[in-house]
């Protein structure tokens, strides 16, 4: 179910930095771990990070760790993910999702639609 809204795409150059949004006007995101996805054409959608409900445990891929960081905005109900030092293969379009928790093996139970991330000389 698309419940979720990405906000914060668009083009950076190598070594740039974009900050993008997750939020929904349909239930607190503070429910919910809040994942981040990532996903080029043609290839498989790949985790990025995710963060818990309260807030104080992140969790990372490799490819990301040390460039991106995950944070919740309680008064703003917003996720966002803050991307540094963009490397050419960051491009992709971005998806947040909502789970019971980052631990969780299930699938996430909402999805939004995607933001495009673009980084090109």
């Amino acid at each position: 179910q698309l419940q979720l809204a990405e906000s914060g795409g668009g083009l950076a150059q190598p070594g740039g930095s974009l900050t993008l949004s997750c939020t929904t006007a349909i239930f607190s995101l503070e429910l919910y771990a809040i994942e981040w996805y990532r996903q080029e054409p043609g290839q498989e959608r790949e985790y990025v990070s995710c963060i818990n409900t309260d807030g104080d445990l992140t969790y990372y891929s490799d490819s990301v760790k040390g460039r991106f960081t995950i944070s919740r905005d309680t008064a703003k109900g917003t996720v966002a993910l803050q991307m540094d030092n963009l490397k050419l293969e960051d491009t992709g379009i971005y998806y947040c999702a909502a789970k019971p928790g980052c631990l969780y093996s299930g699938s996430p139970s909402y999805w939004g639609p995607g933001t495009q991330v673009t980084v090109s000389l």
